[in-house]
Order: C-alpha cells, then sequence, then structure tokens
C-alpha cells in the first residue's frame, strides 16, 4: 500500500513530536497544507511538511491522536504481503481450490490464504466442533475449518448461488470431508432462522460471517443466538477497503460496515477484537 494509499484511508497520521524553537507538538501530515495549518503553528509549517515528507515512502504509518504515543505500525505493500503469503501453510487441496477460483469472476469475495489460516488455528484454540458459515462462495475458508474439525464436526455452510456450491462441493469431495459440511443453499438469514426454530441456540461453537455487508447486523443477532456462551463469531471485511475510515465514502455498504463497527463497540454482550488481516476481521466472544 502507498503512501498516497494510506493518506486516503487515515486523512492524517502524526509523524512524531519533535522540537520546534524549543517547544514539542506533534506533526500532523493532512493531503493539503490548509488542512494541516489548523493543527500547528505557521510558523512551523514548512518544518511539519518536510518531517512529513521524510515518512512520505516510509513502510510504517502511526495514528493521528498523539495520545497513542507515537506508536508505528507497519504498512504492508506487495513484497512483504507475498513475504507473508510464503509464511502460511497452506495445504495442496486449498490451494487448488484457491487457484481454480481465481479464475472465476467474483474471485476478490474468497478470502486469503492468512486469513483461512486464523480461522483455522481459531477452530483449534477453541476446540471447535459445530459451525456456521454465512457467505461460502466457493468453500475456501469453509474447507480450511472443515479439515480442522473432528471427525465428529459439523458445519452449516449458507450460500445462495449455484454455482459456486457446485465448486465447493467438489472440494469437500476431494478433501474426504463432505460428511462434516452441511451445505444450505438459499437465504443465509432464512437458514438461521430455522436453525433456531429447529431448537438449536446454544449449539454452535464457531460462525464466520462473509456475505452480503448490508445484512450484517441481522446476521449477527441471529448468531448470538446459536452461539454458545464462550464461542465465537468472526466478521469479514469490517475495514472495508479503507473505506469505513473516509468520511467521504458514504455508499450502502460503507454506511452498513460502519454502523456495524460502531454497534459491537458498544455491545456488552461479546468481547471484540478487530485485527488487521485481509480486509478487515473482526472477532467476538460471546460473554
Amino acid at each position: 500500500m502507498s503512501s498516497r494509499m494510506v493518506l486516503r484511508c487515515t486523512n492524517s497520521f502524526a509523524l512524531s513530536q519533535p522540537k520546534f524553537n524549543g517547544c514539542f507538538f506533534p506533526l500532523i501530515y493532512h493531503i493539503n497544507a490548509s488542512a494541516l495549518t489548523r493543527h500547528v503553528p505557521a510558523t512551523a509549517l514548512s518544518f511539519c511538511q518536510l518531517q512529513a515528507s521524510k515518512l512520505h515512502d516510509s513502510q510504517v504509518t502511526v495514528a493521528s491522536d498523539v495520545r497513542y504515543g507515537g506508536k508505528q505500525i507497519i504498512t504492508v505493500d506487495s513484497p512483504l504481503y507475498d513475504y507473508i503469503l510464503s509464511n502460511v501453510r497452506e495445504p495442496k487441496i486449498l490451494r487448488e481450490l484457491r487457484e481454480e477460483t481465481a479464475t472465476m469472476r467474483g474471485s476478490q469475495m474468497q478470502v486469503s490464504p492468512d486469513q483461512a489460516q486464523l480461522l483455522a488455528m481459531l477452530i483449534q484454540i477453541l476446540g471447535a466442533k459445530r459451525c456456521i458459515e454465512v457467505g461460502t462462495y466457493t468453500g475456501y475458508s469453509s474447507l480450511a475449518v472443515a479439515l480442522v474439525l473432528p471427525e465428529e464436526g459439523h458445519l452449516v455452510a449458507c450460500e445462495r448461488d449455484d454455482k459456486s456450491i457446485e465448486v465447493a462441493k467438489r472440494y469437500y469431495d476431494r478433501a474426504g470431508v463432505s460428511h462434516k459440511v452441511d451445505v444450505r443453499h438459499g437465504l443465509a438469514a432464512d437458514t438461521l432462522k430455522s436453525l433456531i426454530q429447529n431448537g438449536e441456540s446454544c449449539r454452535y461453537d464457531f460462525a464466520f460471517v462473509d456475505a452480503e455487508k448490508r445484512m450484517y447486523q441481522e446476521y449477527f443477532e441471529l448468531l448470538l443466538q446459536l452461539v454458545r456462551i464462550g464461542g465465537l463469531i468472526v466478521v469479514d471485511n469490517v475495514l472495508w477497503h479503507g473505506r469505513v475510515a473516509d468520511p467521504l465514502v458514504n455508499d450502502s455498504k460503507t454506511l452498513s460496515i460502519r454502523n456495524f463497527n460502531r454497534n459491537l463497540m458498544e455491545d456488552k454482550r461479546v468481547d471484540i477484537s478487530m485485527v488487521p488481516i485481509g480486509d478487515g476481521m473482526t472477532i467476538c466472544r460471546k460473554r
């Protein structure tokens, strides 16, 4: 990710607290100089711009709020992301599914290998046996989950697209996990409601959501009924390509995710951790 892209997502970021004319103050680098002058003395403007330019091409980003102490985080560019992917233990069957999916329309909907590895590890740490996936697509994430489930494990996979289901089922068969996966063709909300009506509330250990963004809040409320106390609900795309942090972007999907994130912050029914992996994932633990 370039520095220009970082600026678009964050609008501003604090670079440091240098000393200028004997005084310490935060340097805030904005996209335009007029915005910059609202944060620092006019006499220090050129100095701020100079310091900002030093980090313009750096691989780190710093929070705009100086109360975070100038903590630097890594900016993941293509070479670094390639390195991350080279350190993912991706099973051969998952690689083959990923490569086939890459030739299909909508392949960007597939979770990344590092995300799938995290999901699988969460399943193992939790000791999960019963899981739900909302939005299966061609089955990459559900296959990653099914591969680490115990033999008696059970995964309800919700997907509405016929062609995607055909691909997913073919790979479930090849991987020998078809007996663990219950594919539900149709609207995910209807499937979740039917599970509740069938008396399966609080019987699931884990759920993963990667479906229609404008439905996130409804999916979450339904899954809270289905997941047990101590179970996890993981929600994908919570950073939405950085659009959630851009006040100029207000389309319906961005607003839905932004509102969902805000609601989660205030929701005392769950513990949460937003993780900047892939397009952002929030891990929710039901209290």
